[in-house]
């Protein structure tokens, strides 16, 4: 059995101390002007989350934040009313078609703000922040969600990591192993690279909920391959017959929600598995769960890993990926079960389903492990990304 491991410290050679994130964090000691610069904020998904976390984090800690979007003028996850938002686009367009006017409107917001610190919210963002704060005197900072290996076969994405590995102050991962990744990957890079987790993206309860009485199988994502709805639907179709009044609810928007209609009504199960669509506020579906599930074939974190925890949820599913494993520790706060044995998930279902005092055990010590992401303790790990390094905040080009 594992033993429950303390979350990632914000390690990158000694650039951030590992402050216990438990602890109330200490007053900032100089406001900054952030931009956090990413590709939308109208679109459900963990990143956009973590980016919408993140700013209200940072501004109820005094620093004066703005996050730039390439497009999408209302988010879909809410900003503190002191976070600017701006868009350059109204609608997604073909960037490539834009490129010279994006990095000439970006040069304009940054040096019109007075920014001091850009993080890019996708490492491919730095073919754009780089030429756009050509002499310009600030930090850059790459906030990877990704692991390493999904390159998604583009040839841009792997310029761009070497850009920001070569160009940028830091470069911010979710896990240790991507960070050891870059590190291989890029071994005479001038950016650090660290580990920080992303933040606890919704309002934790005050004490950890109980669950009697819910008999509802959560998971929650885009509706892709990468997300396995699939494999969960398998798994449940196995063991559905035998747990009368138990259902199967996955909450989430894409391709795929006809073909996992069809699946679920293929395998029989069409009445007991539901497919509703994303929302912002997703509390209201932790809250009337009994199980979480997740069956992902690839997850960079877990976002909604922490979420399910944060609501003292016990979780079953797979471990495909860093992230996962980093964030579950089998029969401590999870089931965890050997990735693509469906069997095995299924077998792991059943034991919630039928131990109720497994599910409050479980789901206990996961609620217990999610305060360790609250914002505010995450937002404070970030400051230090920002404080004087050996090496000036400047790119190629600035002035001395």
């Amino acid at each position: 059995m594992a033993r429950a491991t303390p979350p990632p410290s914000a390690s990158a050679s000694g650039c951030c101390d590992g402050t216990d994130a438990m602890t109330t964090s200490t007053p900032i000691r100089s406001p900054q002007t952030i931009c956090l610069f990413t590709g939308t904020l109208a679109a459900f998904a963990g990143a956009e989350r973590a980016t919408a976390t993140l700013a209200n984090a940072l501004a109820a800690r005094g620093h004066r934040v703005h996050v730039l979007s390439l497009w999408g003028h209302t988010p879909v996850f809410s900003l503190a009313s002191d976070v600017q938002h701006h868009a350059l686009f109204a609608e997604r367009v073909a960037f490539k078609h834009h490129y010279l006017s994006i990095v000439r409107n970006v040069r304009r917001y940054v040096q019109e703000h007075g920014i001091d610190v850009m993080i890019d919210v996708d490492p491919m963002l730095a073919l754009y922040t780089l030429p756009a704060t050509f002499g310009l005197s600030l930090r850059r900072i790459a906030w990877e969600h990704s692991t390493y290996a999904s390159d998604l076969g583009r040839r841009a994405r792997r310029w761009a990591r070497s850009l920001a590995a070569r160009r940028y102050d830091a470069v911010v991962v979710l896990t240790d192993a991507d960070r050891d990744a870059w590190q291989a990957h890029h071994p005479h890079a001038r950016a650090q690279f660290v580990t920080l987790p992303n933040p606890l993206g919704i309002a934790a309860p005050a004490e950890a909920p109980s669950h009697d009485g819910a008999r509802c199988i959560l998971a929650v994502g885009r509706l892709v391959p990468e997300k396995g709805f699939d494999r969960l639907i398998h798994a449940w179709a196995k063991i559905a017959a035998e747990v009368p009044g138990w259902q199967v609810r996955i909450v989430g928007d894409g391709a795929l929600r006809d073909t996992l209609f069809a699946q679920a009504n293929a395998r029989g199960v069409g009445d007991s598995v539901q497919l509703l669509p994303a929302v912002a506020e997703i509390a209201r579906h932790y809250a009337e769960a009994a199980i979480y599930c997740l069956p992902s074939r690839r997850e960079s974190f877990g976002l909604v890993l922490l979420e399910a925890q944060a609501f003292a949820l016990p979780i079953a599913g797979f471990a495909a990926d860093a992230g996962p494993r980093a964030l579950l520790h089998d029969g401590i706060d999870s089931l965890i079960a050997p990735d693509g044995d469906i069997d095995a998930l299924a077998i792991a279902l059943r034991r919630l389903i039928d131990d109720a005092p497994l599910r409050q055990r479980l789901g206990a010590a996961g609620y217990v492990h999610a305060q360790a992401y609250l914002p505010d303790a995450i937002a404070a790990r970030w400051e230090a990304l920002w404080s004087p390094w050996p090496h000036a905040a400047t790119a190629p080009g600035a002035a001395s």
